[in-house]
């Protein structure tokens, strides 16, 4: 099953079917992994399946997978090393490198408990509330700039308080971020007392969220510690072995070695795939969607 048996043309023929179907299983991947959202039940099927798709596949990064694939498949000769060669430069990145994504959700929520009692100390004051978001807005810490920035301008634009708190809540796009809001639009809906203790006890709260996943961080590093170490030394040995010492990798030339080749990469994969699925925490449900903004904003201009 080398290159030269086979031919380019049958070579090419050959990786292009088997990245279809890798393609294709990524995709059946991906919507079994991923959770199901009420949103998306509503959409088609194809918006589905691109929907549960991790933010970091770009096209670009299909095309650079699909591309390396090719390359590894036509070097070796060997249809399955393209597939698995496929796979893990479009996995292998998001699972071994930072977790950005954890880090960042980890300082908005900080950010989050700091502008909470930043508007408890405001209204203890005896500010009212209006003043109190305008007036913490600009003080504002840096992970939450922008959704503040936005959220003043949307009031000093005359948009109603509640209507501009539900859009600011699904710009910050965080279930904890809805229950600060549910509670000040209520308060400024109904004028709700005691609004400065309970904003110090949701503060409390967010504070402990996130020393509670700074401590699962904490734990889940020493496991992508050892994930990368895995990857490392495997590939390594296979890059060192297909250079230095190809006749070694004969058996592999043939159906059965590509078959064996398969069952090891199969492995590989479902090990990180369980790996990633159990590092994953989920998230509790939102209270306030676009759906919910964009229901209380009409509700309020009819008002």
């Amino acid at each position: 099953m080398t290159a030269s048996n086979w031919g380019a043309g049958t070579v090419t023929v050959v990786a292009v079917a088997f990245g279809t179907l890798c393609g294709l299983g990524l995709v059946a991947i991906g919507y079994g992994v991923v959770r199901r959202s009420v949103q998306e039940e509503q959409l088609g099927l194809g918006h589905r399946l691109v929907g549960r798709l991790p933010a970091d596949w770009t096209a670009r990064r299909f095309v650079i997978a699909a591309t390396v694939g090719l390359v590894v498949g036509a070097l070796t000769g060997w249809p399955v090393a393209a597939v698995l060669t496929t796979v893990a430069v479009l996995t292998l990145p998001g699972l071994l490198g930072s977790d950005r994504g954890a880090a960042r959700r980890t300082e908005r929520l900080e950010a989050l408990a700091a502008w909470t009692e930043m508007l408890r100390d405001t209204l203890s004051a005896a500010a009212g509330l209006e003043q109190a978001v305008l007036a913490t807005a600009d003080i504002a810490p840096a992970a939450l700039e922008v959704e503040m920035r936005t959220l003043a301008a949307a009031v000093r634009s005359g948009r109603s308080l509640p209507a501009a708190l539900r859009a600011f809540a699904v710009e910050v796009d965080d279930p904890l971020a809805d229950v600060v809001v549910a509670a000040l639009v209520m308060a400024a809906e109904q004028q709700a007392g005691q609004l400065a203790a309970l904003l110090g006890e949701l503060a409390e709260s967010v504070r402990e969220q996130v020393a509670m996943r700074q401590r699962i961080d904490a734990g889940r590093a020493s496991v992508r510690t050892g994930v990368r170490v895995t990857v490392i030394v495997t590939l390594g040995m296979a890059v060192g072995m297909t250079v230095f010492n190809r006749p070694y990798l004969d058996p592999f030339d043939s159906w059965t070695g590509q078959m064996v080749l398969a069952v090891v990469g199969g492995l590989f994969v479902a090990s990180f795939t369980y790996l990633s699925a159990i590092g994953r925490i989920d998230e509790p449900v939102r209270l306030i969607t676009p759906a919910v903004a964009g229901a209380g904003s009409e509700l309020g201009g009819r008002l």
